[in-house]
């Protein structure tokens, strides 16, 4: 395993079976992120969505919190920052990611963390964990996406109430509404992330690349527009395949059904 020193505040971890870690680690602040830690969150998304032996990436927070949002102690050196710069935007970094990012919500993910949750394609979740949007609370006008997505996630008027009344949405909610896949004990946060990646590892990597991106691109646009969106692409995937691939599908198929299989995660 290949990894960077506690001392560092965004630390990455690669490993043998193709899945890498990110994790943010400033626990003394509660893991509140300063413009340099928004950078580097940005650069290792970056540079993952480029590694040919990462397949899958988990994102997590040290200590008792996700991540608390933005250090507000130097609010104006980020929100008047660069802020534009789509290379040092973490969660343009993380939408443009082509490889599935689980979220590995150890506690509080506050505001910005919680716009980086969102940015996330699955959630696995503490028992206790919380959802927090503070933005109206502190005067600050939300700009990575919280005001967009959360309504499309979990319906417009809990969406209104969680960001207008700043009312925590706990784990245990978010799942029952669909935005959490799981809550599982402390202790068994990373355990289940690590689980979900490696059911997403057993699929070809090809597949997932694409399901992924056709998933995300329509959810962009209605229905109308998201079902012509995958004829298309379903006809130039198979357009291109060769009898080479058709074979290694037929193989692949008649090793399956010789196996009972597993619905369990």
């Amino acid at each position: 395993m290949e990894g960077s020193s506690s001392e560092k505040l965004i630390i990455v971890t690669r490993e043998p079976d193709g899945i890498a870690t990110v994790t943010i680690n400033r626990p003394k602040s509660l893991n509140s992120l300063t413009r340099p830690m928004m950078v580097d969150l940005a650069k290792a998304f970056k540079a993952l969505a480029k590694d040919n032996s990462v397949r899958v990436i988990i994102l997590s927070g040290t200590g008792r919190a996700f991540c608390s949002g933005v250090d507000l102690t130097a609010a104006q050196d980020v929100f008047k920052g660069d802020v534009k710069d789509p290379e040092t935007d973490p969660v343009v970094q993380m939408e443009q990611c082509p490889k599935p990012i689980i979220g590995a919500i150890n506690g509080l993910a506050i505001t910005a963390g919680f716009e980086i949750a969102l940015a996330c394609d699955m959630l696995v979740a503490a028992k206790g964990a919380a959802f927090v949007d503070t933005h109206a609370r502190f005067g600050i006008f939300p700009s990575w996406g919280l005001s967009q997505k959360l309504a499309r996630f979990i319906g417009p008027n809990k969406a209104r109430e969680v960001s207008l009344a700043a009312m925590p949405l706990s784990a245990e909610e978010a799942e029952k509404l669909g935005f959490v896949n799981y809550v599982v004990d402390q202790n068994e946060v990373l355990n289940k992330a690590r689980q979900l990646a490696g059911a997403i590892m057993k699929n070809s990597q090809d597949l997932v690349l694409r399901y992924k991106s056709v998933i995300n691109d329509g959810y962009k646009l209605d229905l109308r527009q998201g079902l012509a969106m995958e004829k298309e692409r379903g006809h130039k995937y198979y357009d291109g395949m060769t009898p080479e691939q058709f074979k290694k599908m037929q193989e692949f198929i008649a090793r399956r059904g010789s196996k009972k299989p597993s619905s369990k995660l």
